[in-house]
C-alpha cells in the first residue's frame, strides 16, 4: 500500500516528518524516504526498511535534512520520494497508488518528447518518476496533477514539496485518504489522520476525492474542489488502517468492534474462547466476544521484540516462515479447547491453514474460521492491496476454477459473491475442507458496510463483488 506525510513550519521540520513518516509504517515493507527543502535547498534520504524499522534507518540522517519544508513516504515498491528538475522548477514527490496502464503512458511519453526514464530492478520504472513526467507535460504543476489523474487507469494520490510550500492531492475517486493537520506556526498532510496526534497537530480538514490544496506555513489554500463521486476503499477498515485512523470519520478499531459484533449475531457455534489473529483480527474478536458472551482470549501471543510489524517480506516462501515464527503458542488456552479464530481476511489461505494446523498440533480441540469481511474474488485494480499476480491467488478462485473450469463468467461470479446462493455455500465448504477448518464462516458484505457506516455509494467493494 504505501503511506506518505508532509510538513511546513515557521520552524525545523525535521523531527515532524520523521516521527510522522515512522507512524505509517504499518502500510508499507520495503522502502522509506525523507525530503526536506531549507537554506541549502533540497536534501533526500532513502533507505530500504525490509529488516529494520524506519526510525533505526533515518536517525543518522537528521542532521543533514534540515528546513522547514519536508514530505516522506514508507513504499512497498519504489524508492521515494524523487527530487526533480523540469520546466515547472525543482520539486520533491511521493505517490500512493497503482497505475494500470503504466505501458501506454511510457509510449506516450516517449511521444512527447521525454527521453528516457530510470529503470529499476526485474525491468519495470519507478511509478513516481511516470507521474512526474505526466505532471511536467503541462504548464502548472496543478494542471499537471489533474492530467496525471485523469491519464492513469487506477488510483494515485500524491503529494509534492516545491520550495514555497507542498501540493497535496487526493487521488480523483478518493479510494486513498489525506488528512490535514493544524498547530501553532505548521501544517502537516498525512495518509494516516493519527500520525500527526502525538507531535502537537489538531485536524484542520480531509481532502475529498480529486481535492488539491497547497500548504504553507501560514495556511491551506484549495486549488481544486472534491469531486462529488468517491469510492473510499473499504478494506483500510477492515485491514490496512491503524486502530487509531479514522477515515471519513469513521474510527477504525470502532469499526471493527461492531464487524466482529454482527459477525456474532449471525453465529450459532458453541466455543470455548474467541481470539483474533494479531494484529488486525484482535478487535474484531473483541467485538464478537462481547457481543456472543464468548470469552475473549489471546492463545498464541506475537513475538514483537524481533517481530513488530504487520508486514512481512515479499518471498511467499519467506512470508510463511515469518507466520509461523512470530507467533509463540500458549498452551493452556489451547489444550483441548474449541478456538473460535477471526482474521481480517482469507487471501491464499496459506498462512491461516498453518496457523490452524499449529493449532491442532498445539492441542487444540476445534479451529472455527471467521473472516472479518467477504471472500475475496477478485484481485484490486485500485491499490497494491496484494503481492498476487493473478487471480489465481486468491483461494476463492482455485476453487472455482477447480469446479467450473478455465472459463468463468461475470455472471456466474456474481453467483459465488451473493452468499445466500448454493454456489457460494459451496465454495465456502471447499476452502473448509482445503484449509482443514471445523467450521467457516464469512462476514456478510451488507453486514460489512452496515459496520462501517457510511453510504454504500462512497464505498469501493470491488474486491468481493467486482463492482466498480
Amino acid at each position: 500500500m504505501g503511506g506518505i506525510f508532509g510538513v511546513v513550519s515557521k520552524k525545523s521540520c525535521t523531527l515532524d516528518v520523521f516521527f510522522g513518516v515512522d507512524y505509517h509504517s504499518h502500510l508499507g515493507t520495503k522502502r522509506g524516504g525523507m525530503a526536506v527543502y531549507g537554506a541549502g535547498g533540497f536534501t533526500r534520504a532513502i533507505h530500504n526498511i525490509e529488516n529494520s524499522p524506519f526510525r533505526t534507518k533515518f536517525d543518522g540522517d537528521l542532521d543533514e535534512l534540515q528546513g522547514n519544508l519536508g514530505i516522506g513516504c514508507i513504499s512497498d515498491n519504489e524508492p521515494q520520494p524523487l527530487l526533480i528538475q523540469s520546466h515547472l522548477g525543482s520539486f520533491a514527490i511521493t505517490t500512493v497508488g497503482k497505475i494500470n496502464n503504466e505501458q501506454e503512458l511510457i509510449q506516450d511519453a516517449y511521444k512527447n518528447g521525454h527521453i528516457h526514464f530510470m529503470e529499476m530492478s526485474g525491468g519495470r520504472i519507478n511509478a513516481t518518476e511516470l507521474v512526474a513526467a505526466l505532471i511536467n507535460q503541462k504548464g502548472s504543476i496543478t494542471e499537471g496533477i489533474q492530467y496525471a489523474q485523469e491519464r492513469i487507469d487506477g488510483s494515485m494520490t500524491i503529494m509534492i514539496l516545491t520550495s514555497q510550500g507542498i501540493y497535496a492531492a487526493r487521488d480523483r475517486m478518493g479510494r486513498t485518504p489525506i488528512v490535514i493537520g493544524k498547530k501553532d506556526d505548521a501544517f502537516c498532510a498525512s495518509f494516516e489522520s493519527f500520525a500527526y496526534i502525538n507531535l502537537g497537530y489538531t485536524d484542520y480538514a480531509e481532502l475529498g476525492p480529486g481535492e488539491i490544496v497547497f500548504l504553507t506555513p501560514e495556511g491551506m489554500e484549495q486549488l481544486v474542489p472534491p469531486r462529488d463521486e468517491m469510492k473510499i476503499c473499504s478494506f483500510l477498515w477492515v485491514y490496512y488502517g491503524y486502530p487509531t485512523s479514522s477515515y471519513e470519520g469513521v474510527n477504525v478499531e470502532t469499526m471493527r468492534y461492531e464487524c466482529g459484533k454482527l459477525l456474532a449475531r449471525r453465529d450459532d457455534v458453541k466455543s470455548d474462547v474467541v481470539a483474533g489473529v494479531p494484529d488486525s483480527g484482535i478487535a474484531h474478536a473483541v467485538g464478537y466476544a462481547n457481543e456472543s458472551g464468548i470469552p475473549f482470549a489471546r492463545p498464541f501471543i506475537k513475538y514483537t521484540p524481533t517481530w513488530p510489524r504487520s508486514f512481512m517480506p515479499q518471498n511467499q516462501s519467506q512470508r510463511n516462515l515469518i507466520a509461523k515464527m512470530k507467533l509463540i503458542p500458549v498452551d493452556a488456552l489451547i489444550r483441548g479447547k474449541s478456538l473460535l479464530l477471526i482474521d481480517d481476511s482469507i487471501v491464499r489461505g496459506t498462512q491461516l491453514g498453518e496457523t490452524t494446523e499449529f493449532l491442532y498440533q498445539s492441542g487444540a480441540k476445534e479451529v472455527h474460521i471467521r473472516p472479518a469481511c467477504p471472500p475475496l474474488l477478485f484481485g484490486c485494480p485500485y491499490l497494491n492491496f496484494s503481492r498476487s499476480n493473478s487471480e489465481l491467488d486468491l483461494i476463492t478462485r482455485r476453487v472455482i476454477k477447480e469446479r467450473e473450469g478455465d472459463q468463468v463468467s461475470q455472471e456466474l461470479l456474481d453467483d459465488y459473491a451473493d452468499p445466500d446462493s448454493v454456489n457460494y455455500k459451496e465454495m465456502v465448504e471447499e476452502i473448509r475442507k482445503k484449509l482443514n477448518f471445523t467450521t467457516l464462516r464469512f462476514h456478510r458484505l451488507d453486514d460489512l458496510i452496515q459496520s462501517i457506516g457510511i453510504s454504500p455509494c462512497k464505498l469501493c467493494t470491488y474486491c468481493w463483488n467486482g463492482k466498480k
